[in-house]
């Protein structure tokens, strides 16, 4: 089944207490996509770039199965840019540059052949650029959105009208709060269903994610790792594994999406072991394996 991602294509320099990575290869189109690549081959990705952005990486993504004929190069601007410092906890992190450069003028036009998905999934955008899409794109079996703070307050009766086109919404745990203006995440995601969504994911950043599904309720537990380096992609990551999961499968029941819960949260694990993409570059399907297995342990008694 084929999958649409819609997100950034970026640098980002990244300072955490284990290290720096200047000018390293970002972007939520680029985490979901080599992320969904290790569980199905047919993904197109749409973004932007600049004139700075390097052909290897776009060689990178193709190698890996994903189309990047949508990712538009503006030859006169340069790339989106973050520069973040995350203090020791790794759950908090300063933004020190955003220059939104090609990004402040992103408008994207779903290719012909692109509109017939069968799954997509919208990266932290604009609410207005999400609901661009989907009013482009012929009906896809599910559509998750991710979001953030800034678009909760700053458009939020646009997030709302997406919402209601929404199947599934990526949200943490205070920015859920916020949406809602409830303190307690059950009520939280309840409310999040008279929205739209059918399905909600909360991420608790080292203390796991939480799925909410009609009435099931299902905890997912973040990896006991001994060092993150970067937690930047996580989410995305975690998106990226979700909804390649959902993909390769075809298979939105609870249970599946249970399973889509631990895959998109092992890969999650396992991009932060590195700064950047570079854990994405060449996973196998052992540790992969290997690691969701570890997880299926953490959930056992």
């Amino acid at each position: 089944m084929s999958l649409l991602v819609v997100g950034t294509v970026a640098f980002d320099t990244i300072e955490t207490p284990f290290g720096k990575a200047d000018m390293a290869i970002g972007g939520s189109g680029t985490y979901i996509s080599l992320s969904a690549s290790y569980f199905t081959d047919k993904i197109n990705l749409v973004s932007i770039i600049g004139n700075d952005f390097p052909q290897e990486e776009l060689n990178l993504m193709q190698s890996k199965g994903i189309n990047t004929s949508g990712i538009e190069q503006i030859k006169d601007m340069k790339s989106f840019y973050w520069h973040g410092k995350y203090h020791f906890d790794m759950n908090t992190r300063d933004s020190l540059v955003t220059d939104l450069n090609v990004l402040a003028v992103f408008n994207p036009n779903i290719p012909q052949n692109f509109k017939n998905a069968d799954y997509l999934c919208l990266g932290n955008i604009d609410p207005t650029i999400q609901m661009s899409i989907i009013n482009q794109v012929d009906k896809p079996n599910l559509i998750m959105c991710d979001t953030m703070n800034f678009w909760i307050e700053t458009k939020n009766k646009e997030l709302i009208e997406t919402l209601k086109k929404v199947d599934i919404l990526l949200i943490n745990d205070s920015e859920a709060r916020e949406l809602t203006n409830e303190y307690n995440l059950v009520t939280a995601a309840r409310k999040i269903f008279t929205m739209g969504p059918k399905i909600v994911v909360i991420k608790k950043g080292e203390n796991g994610a939480l799925l909410f599904h009609g009435d099931s309720i299902f905890f997912a537990p973040a990896y006991p790792l001994e060092k993150v380096f970067d937690p930047t992609g996580a989410g995305d990551t975690f998106a990226g594994g979700f909804m390649g999961w959902i993909a390769k499968t075809n298979d939105f029941s609870t249970e599946n999406v249970k399973l889509a819960m631990i895959y998109g949260s092992a890969m999650a694990s396992l991009v932060v072991e590195d700064f950047s993409i570079n854990k994405l570059r060449n996973l196998t399907e052992n540790i992969i394996s290997e690691r969701f297995d570890k997880f299926k342990g953490l959930v056992s008694f």
